[in-house]
């Protein structure tokens, strides 16, 4: 039987962790919430920790070697052989590396475009660095509505100042992945615009089959552009800070303007795991993606069978669903603009007290996320299968 790193453990097992995942509930509570998997570490990124903790080195990162790492992958996997480790630079994470992308070519009091709905984050990091979050809308298939983003372009253009794009690539919630001609068009609208986009691409790894990944910074126009990656999401490292920022050749100048001490920011063990991700763990990301593969269609057959009014739009990566539950009724809590009055909203809050379920809440996603959830399937069949059970179960009994 071929391994599945999400079979590996048990529910019990799991409930022996102190993430936030597994302590931010109940310990009755299915957590299927916050995007960790529920899988053990790759051996060979697992072997690189140890080895670094019996040899003591545990300093301060020095060197090369994430930069190193990605750019072999995505020569692999993505075809793109052209990655200079010199346009590079590590950073703390994905979404501090996105902020400090954006202060090199923002002001305070700029816009940044979002497409809604959209992670979280990006409302909250953007604005609290003194920008102004202007809103593109995905279209009804979740995809990214070029009209949209060219009027939000225009919108931004006309208020003055700099104009920046924060691209989601594959896209969080909805599991998009953007096809090579669709970020073509958005480079070639960034550039009518000029607008500078940074594209978050923490997902790329975790693209399932029948789509492909392309990175942003491969398609015609995208060169003054950046791009951040990470293994935290593909390997399940987020506890182990490390991120790359990658500057398209027409943005090196502006990438060498960042300060020096953002890269104190990652740790030195985070960037040994990380690279190791990178450069040895392929076989286990290809057994981690069939998993969720496997899991991809299960959801659907449990959504069809427990929830036949919950609308299940089929992920073409990440390990996110985002589930339509409007056709339950739900009310909404109330939303200042875009400050989230409630973590916990509508269906989730309902899913959460009745049938102990936790997901996140779709209203913090920004417009079109009201009556919403967004459901973590890297989990094993056993958890997936009682968890949807359970929600399904409480509907009936409500009914």
């Amino acid at each position: 039987m071929t391994f599945n790193p999400l079979e590996e453990l048990t529910l019990q097992q799991l409930q022996l962790r102190t993430s936030m995942k597994w302590r931010a509930h109940p310990a009755d509570v299915l957590p299927l919430w916050v995007a960790e998997m529920d899988v053990m570490l790759a051996p060979t990124v697992a072997g690189a920790l140890r080895a670094a903790i019996d040899n003591g080195d545990t300093g301060y990162p020095c060197g090369m070697a994430l930069a190193e790492a990605v750019s072999q992958f995505a020569s692999e996997r993505w075809q793109w052989h052209d990655l200079d480790i010199g346009r590079t630079a590590i950073v703390p994470d994905v979404m501090l590396g996105a902020v400090e992308l954006l202060r090199l070519v923002t002001d305070r009091g700029d816009a940044v475009i979002v497409n809604p709905p959209v992670y979280a984050p990006f409302y909250a990091f953007v604005t609290h660095d003194g920008r102004q979050v202007v809103e593109a809308p995905l279209d009804a298939a979740g995809r990214v509505d070029l009209d949209a983003l060219a009027d939000a372009f225009a919108r931004a253009r006309a208020r003055g100042g700099n104009v920046a794009y924060l691209l989601c690539n594959p896209h969080n919630p909805t599991g998009t992945v953007h096809t090579a001609d669709e970020l073509g068009a958005i480079a070639e609208l960034a550039r009518r615009f000029g607008v500078r986009v940074v594209s978050d691409e923490i997902h790329a790894p975790v693209v399932l089959s029948g789509s492909r990944f392309t990175p942003y910074l491969t398609v015609p126009g995208a060169e003054n552009a950046f791009a951040l990656t990470s293994a935290s999401k593909a390997w399940n490292l987020s506890g182990l800070k490390a991120a790359l920022a990658i500057a398209g050749p027409e943005a090196v100048a502006d990438l060498h303007r960042m300060p020096e001490e953002v890269s104190h920011g990652p740790s030195h063990l985070g960037v040994i795991a990380h690279a190791e991700a990178f450069r040895t763990g392929g076989d286990w990301l290809d057994d981690l993606l069939r998993g969720l593969d496997r899991n991809r269609t299960l959801l659907g057959d449990l959504v069809a069978e427990h929830l036949p009014k919950v609308k299940y739009q089929w992920p073409q990566g990440t390990y996110l669903a985002w589930l339509d539950c409007r056709e339950l009724g739900f009310t909404e809590d109330a939303v200042d603009g875009l400050a989230v009055v409630a973590d916990l909203s509508g269906p989730a809050r309902w899913f959460l007290d009745h049938a102990r379920v936790a997901l996140s809440s779709g209203h913090v996603f920004g417009t079109g996320g009201a009556g919403h959830v967004r459901l973590n399937f890297a989990t094993s069949w056993a958890i997936l299968t009682e968890a949807v059970s359970r929600m399904g179960r409480a509907l009936a009994h409500a009914g």
